[in-house]
């Protein structure tokens, strides 16, 4: 006897927004992240950028968590950490120090700027500059 296989069923909080609801939170997020580089703001919240979309947290966690495989915090860190390698390796910036860069790109403190730089790029900012 053949067993027929289960179809299957879509995660449960996918259920909790539409096709068209994902599609244009996508959008907006890119927008006021990436074009409006809202990322670089210290202290910027996924609660303030759902009010900003007029959406709730959980929308832009979903929406997050299915199209960039990650956390409100780790898809930031990611754009604040591209920004930051670019500018370590333009010459225009040669003369700063490595703290006023994580200060230009959002970072708090330098702690957390190493300890993302690190995970993302696998070696520390001096390391990456001094390579490349």
């Amino acid at each position: 006897m053949e067993k027929t296989a289960k179809a299957k069923k879509a995660p449960v909080y996918l259920t909790k927004i539409s096709r068209e609801t994902f599609d244009k939170l996508k959008e907006q997020i890119l927008h006021v992240l990436v074009v409006e580089k809202r990322y670089r703001e210290r202290g910027f919240s996924a609660h303030q950028l759902a009010e900003m979309l007029h959406t709730n947290t959980r929308y832009v966690s979903i929406v997050l968590s299915v199209r960039y495989h990650a956390n409100f915090a780790q898809f930031i860190n990611k754009l604040r950490i591209e920004e930051a390698m670019a500018l370590l390796l333009d010459q225009r910036y040669a003369n700063l120090r490595i703290e006023e860069i994580s200060d230009m790109v959002g970072f708090a403190n330098r702690q957390s700027f190493y300890r993302a730089f690190c995970q993302i790029v696998g070696k520390t900012p001096r390391q990456y500059q001094e390579q490349l």
